[in-house]
């Protein structure tokens, strides 16, 4: 059953602005003919409310994160890792706003949105279970983990060439990380999310972290199950450390989205990826304007500062990244516009954020007309679609392969 979607109120009429696309070989547009092959690299699952509390030991049921009412009937979230508590503003959504909230909760609904979107294939995260590498106890964080994977592979295993799920690991229970990872890919997983830090909180040199040796068990299993490592944001510390004026601006863009180039600089200046050069891994939800920025440092202090770079790398570490790294963004016209410059092209990866308010559904067509229009053809279908077929092994509809360079990636 198609969508109803509402007309955009004045918050949100803005999502409509395009310049069309006008000259441009192919379209996004869901009714073309000569419409893109597009993969969204980022979506959220809507999973039950109870599905922790249904799924995991006894012991951890106190624990888990949830929502709690005060004496007054305020509610507040309760999260380990989060300043507790957390008051939750009684926000009344309308429109289009709402549709997002609630939007997704089924494998049919979501095929039925993501269509109607335009996008082909979607890569799936948790959406409440964001939280569950919010605490600093391993064995907790794994159990959580462990029971989002059941649902996700019951609730979408059938639909896996479509809307493709990534397994959830804890990576700082090692041993019972390698056999969740080896579990999960036997079962069809595409790919797998870490934490941005394998122990939440605040930065801490005493802290394990992915460039000491001791993951090197990991990220050897990883590259014997071929399977991607992804980083999504707000997973290594309190995403929502700032309080009163701008904190809403301010939480998402420092202490959400900021975040995830720790993980991606352990990996590439750490000597993991010359170690485990075929270890795929990137950046989710982050953007991409800051990735020639924070690669092109990562090369600076290592030649700059040879004095102190241990280990000596057989690459520059952009050159690491470049080769086996990506991230994904939903708007992000800074990026786009340094993507060809730095030689960066293959390495970005398109997504729609459905059904979250910071991504472009249902409106994803204006969305990549506002930000698209100076790319080749060639470049814009790497972006929007075949970088992901790569990265994650999707096999590409039939009504594509007329389209040469889909026939080409359908090919490998």
């Amino acid at each position: 059953m198609s969508v109803v979607i509402p007309i955009p109120d004045s918050n949100n009429e803005w999502r409509l602005d395009s310049p069309g696309s006008n000259g441009w070989d192919r379209s996004p547009r869901p009714s073309a003919e000569n419409k893109y092959f597009m993969v969204s690299t980022d979506g959220h699952a809507q999973e039950p409310k109870d599905l922790w509390a249904t799924r995991v030991d006894l012991k951890y049921r106190d624990r888990l994160p949830g929502v709690i009412i005060g004496s007054g009937g305020q509610k507040f979230q309760k999260t380990e890792g989060f300043r507790t508590p957390l008051k939750l503003n009684d926000i009344q959504f309308g429109g289009q706003d709402k549709l997002r909230n609630k939007a997704g909760y089924t494998p049919q609904e979501r095929l039925d949105d993501l269509t109607a979107d335009g996008v082909d294939a979607e890569i799936i995260f948790p959406n409440k279970g964001l939280t569950m590498w919010a605490t600093q106890d391993a064995e907790f964080s794994h159990a959580m983990c462990v029971a989002y994977n059941n649902w996700a592979w019951e609730t979408f295993g059938e639909y896996n060439d479509r809307l493709m799920p990534m397994a959830c690991i804890a990576p700082a229970t090692l041993v019972d990380a390698i056999a969740e990872i080896e579990r999960c890919a036997s079962l069809g997983f595409k790919g797998l999310q870490l934490p941005s830090k394998p122990i939440w909180g605040a930065p801490d040199h005493e802290a394990l972290n992915y460039n000491l040796r001791e993951f090197d068990p990991l990220w050897k299993c990883i590259t014997e199950v071929d399977l991607p490592v992804t980083f999504h944001i707000s997973t290594g510390r309190d995403p929502r450390t700032s309080r009163s004026r701008g904190g809403a601006i301010i939480n998402y863009a420092v202490h959400s989205l900021a975040q995830n180039m720790e993980p991606i600089a352990n990996i590439c200046a750490s000597g993991v990826a010359e170690q485990f050069p075929t270890l795929r891994f990137g950046s989710v939800e982050a953007g991409i304007g800051w990735v020639p920025w924070a690669i092109q440092a990562m090369d600076e202090a290592y030649l700059k500062h040879h004095m102190f770079v241990r280990p000596k790398l057989e690459l520059l570490p952009s050159e690491y990244f470049k080769r086996q790294g990506f991230a994904t963004f939903q708007e992000d016209a800074a990026g786009l516009d340094l993507a060809t410059e730095h030689g960066l092209i293959n390495n970005f990866m398109w997504a729609n954020d459905y059904p979250h308010h910071e991504g472009s559904w249902p409106h994803s067509a204006e969305a990549i007309e506002r930000s698209m229009g100076n790319l080749s053809d060639t470049n814009r279908a790497k972006i929007l679609g075949l970088n992901a077929a790569e990265v994650f092994r999707i096999s590409i509809p039939e009504q594509f392969m007329d389209q040469p360079d889909v026939a080409v990636v359908g090919s490998r």
